[in-house]
């Protein structure tokens, strides 16, 4: 039998791991924007998370930012506030990887950038010149 019939899809630690080592590798500049976030890994959303983004099935998000950004006065932390946070969904991800030509790490960095990109008002030019700085 060949290798790929030991294969199993990635848990989701291994996503962790991925999702660790692709925010290590971002601009320091950006990260400096995102200090303190802290990125999660998910089968799915919660079901009021997806009512709340309007998707119609688990498998329509592929990640999610909550929190304050910069843009939105989040520079410094209330009392009470949760941490700003990254969800990455893995099974949505993997889905999305198994019918794409692009590789695992380079999914998970281009949710990643994005989610964050997104919430501090970045432009799409901006996140794909970070996403460029990491390949």
């Amino acid at each position: 039998m060949t290798a790929l019939a030991d294969l199993q899809a990635p848990t989701l630690d291994d996503l962790e791991i991925l999702a660790r080592d692709a925010y290590a590798r971002l601009p320091e500049e950006f990260r400096r924007l995102c200090e303190g976030v802290v990125i999660r890994v998910e089968d799915f959303p919660d079901d009021e998370t997806q009512r709340e983004m309007g998707c119609e099935t688990p498998f329509d998000l592929l990640g999610l930012f909550r929190g304050i950004g910069l843009a939105q006065g989040g520079a410094m932390m209330q009392t009470g506030q949760f941490p700003n946070m990254v969800w990455l969904y893995r099974r949505p991800i993997l889905d999305y990887w198994a019918e794409n030509e692009e590789s695992l790490g380079h999914l998970v960095t281009h949710v990643l950038v994005h989610e964050i990109g997104h919430h501090f008002g970045l432009s799409d030019d901006d996140m794909e010149a970070i996403e460029a700085a990491v390949s």
